[in-house]
């Protein structure tokens, strides 16, 4: 056991085989006793009996769990529809939580009652806290994960959750009635094609809807790869539905992964090393235990050589790769080269997948080259040189829903009762598919009960601010959350989500009475602190002569004038320990 702030890399542990059979009977043991329920429970539908749901949710990745989590909170009886059971709560691409406007979200998630804050106070392995050359505002809190603890924390939590169960099968197409009102998923159970009654649906389909997979010039259909090598089939039915009985306007966007490296050829000591910090916690109320082991992650750069590969093969890369639509703030290393043809290098994060595997994730060296283009990238890459790729990278286009056409509830206009949340709104990224997720799910269920609808506006949240802008302006390429979308980003703190949005949820059912109370407690608490500092006033020259810091005594104010601790924290320099040990 690593003691908190301490690093460790690559982790390699002598009981590997135990851990690994441990978690896959945690994960399993949690996600089988719902699959086995609904399986019988299910035996019914594939008669075509009347077993139904409030609402049902299509699809296990990050906006889907949330989704269904959320929706069962509401009180709606929920089935959550994934084609494997064993996969829910996968991270498919960067095993890490949080960053930049991603954190807010996360802990924007929590204050809602949803999943991701606790998941990745189970599984997170290092921690880093962006953005601290600007304010306290929009730091960003990111912790990387161990693929395998966050995927089962995610099951043991949704095995938690009252009135949801998990059908195992796979969504070809939703029944909707003669005004368009959903009444059904038709899904494929056991090999037989069911409908699966329900008042309320969400469709989380993130890159299935159509989904392709490039690797070089090779393409297949697939929504995406597993990590045992194969691929999951990607959901045509649900396209053709919206796009040509709805009438909704689809188009393409594409994302990709970067190869998964050995990290026991990796030279380490060839590369800079970045230790975590100290944890610290994304759920509100949460309390990390003091011994955590962690991992260190390090840093190595692309040179000229590599940027030569990749332009000698550029012309190896299928069309959707180098014109596709992808994510601007997370370019391919082809379009990086390509955009930025004057930079020499490129940063590059070696981030360990977790703590019993030697999997190392490269962030920041996605493309779809052929696997013996990508080797020879790899290998061009100081501290890489011997580096061996245990799973190519690769790319994945798919169909996505222009958000226009969703509510602020994320309602789909033109169907009654059918939601959209995750990717296939155009977003990129876990936190603002979990995000989504949230709202789609919370607003099915309520739907489903007959009760108001839940919304929040971007002075309540950056998942209001995320909401608006998908549904008002719509998205011409992966959209991601940043601070700077925020006009009210100096309210909307990550640190400060349980005050503002704890009690909104409680109100539409999403969160229980201890989490409203613990978060009513706190803000009481926080006004009475404010209060009494408010209420410290001393002269301005015994505030200078007892804190570490001298304002300039020209801004506007005498020495001899009196000011109160709460004035004195909006000075430059001055910090809440600074004050409180000036007073104490």
């Amino acid at each position: 056991v690593v003691p908190a702030g301490d690093g460790v890399a690559p982790p390699r542990q002598r009981q590997r085989g135990v851990m690994r059979l441990e978690l896959r009977l945690v994960v399993m043991g949690v996600v089988s006793r719902r699959v086995v329920t609904l399986r019988m429970a299910t035996r019914g539908v594939c008669g075509m009996s009347s077993r139904s749901f409030d609402v049902v949710v299509i699809g296990g990745g990050h906006a889907g769990c949330e989704a269904a989590s959320a929706a069962a909170r509401s009180g709606a009886r929920t089935a959550l529809l994934t084609q494997r059971a064993a996969t829910i709560g996968e991270m498919s691409c960067n095993p890490s939580i949080g960053g930049i406007g991603k954190g807010h979200l996360c802990r924007e998630v929590d204050a809602l009652g949803g999943l991701m804050g606790r998941a990745i106070d189970s599984g997170a392995i290092h921690y880093r806290m962006l953005n601290r050359r600007k304010g306290p505002a929009v730091w960003g809190p990111r912790a990387q994960a161990d693929r395998e603890l966050y995927k089962a924390a995610v099951a043991r939590l949704l095995g938690e959750v009252e009135n949801l169960e998990i059908v195992e099968g796979s969504a070809e197409d939703v029944e909707l009635d003669a005004e368009n009102g959903v009444r059904g998923v038709v899904a494929r159970i056991a090999g037989e094609s069911v409908v699966i009654g329900c008042r309320a649906a969400v469709i989380t389909t993130g890159t299935f809807l159509r989904g392709r997979c490039y690797v070089g010039h090779d393409s297949y259909e697939a929504g995406r790869h597993t990590r045992d090598g194969g691929t999951e089939p990607p959901s045509n039915g649900l396209a053709f539905t919206l796009e040509s009985r709805l009438g909704l306007p689809l188009a393409r966007l594409k994302t990709g992964t970067p190869p998964r490296l050995d990290g026991r050829t990796i030279d380490w000591d060839r590369c800079v090393a970045q230790p975590s910090e100290t944890p610290f916690a994304f759920s509100h109320g949460a309390s990390l235990s003091e011994e955590r082991r962690l991992v260190t992650c390090y840093r190595t750069n692309t040179n000229e050589g590599t940027h030569d590969i990749v332009r000698a093969h550029a012309s190896t890369l299928a069309a959707p790769s180098t014109t596709g639509i992808g994510p601007r703030y997370c370019p391919s290393i082809f379009k990086k080269v390509e955009r930025f043809s004057d930079r020499s290098s490129h940063a590059v994060w070696l981030e360990p997948e977790g703590l019993e595997t030697d999997l190392v994730y490269p962030n920041g060296l996605s493309g779809a080259f052929p696997a013996e283009v990508q080797e020879r990238i790899v290998r061009s890459i100081v501290g890489l040189e011997s580096a061996t790729i245990v799973q190519p990278g690769y790319d994945v286009e798919y169909d996505f829903v222009d958000p226009t056409s969703l509510g602020h509830d994320l309602a789909v206009r033109r169907a009654e009762g059918l939601y959209l949340a995750g990717q296939i709104c155009g977003t990129t990224g876990y936190e603002e598919a979990a995000a989504l997720g949230c709202v789609a799910g919370a607003n099915a269920g309520l739907h489903a009960l007959g009760k108001p609808r839940f919304v929040l506006g971007r002075d309540e949240a950056y998942v209001g601010v995320l909401v608006d802008d998908l549904v008002t302006r719509g998205t011409q390429e992966p959209y991601r959350m940043f601070t700077s979308r925020a006009e009210f980003r100096l309210h909307l703190r990550a640190d400060n989500a349980d005050l503002r949005l704890t009690q909104r949820a409680h109100e539409h059912g999403l969160v229980d009475d201890v989490a409203a109370t613990r978060a009513r407690d706190r803000a009481r608490d926080v006004e009475l602190s404010l209060d009494r500092m408010r209420a410290l006033r001393l002269p301005v020259v015994d505030w200078y002569s007892r804190l570490d810091f001298a304002p300039d005594t020209d801004a506007g104010h005498s020495r001899s004038a009196h000011k109160s601790a709460a004035e004195i924290m909006a000075m430059p320099g001055a910090d809440l320990r600074l004050v409180d040990d000036a007073v104490a």
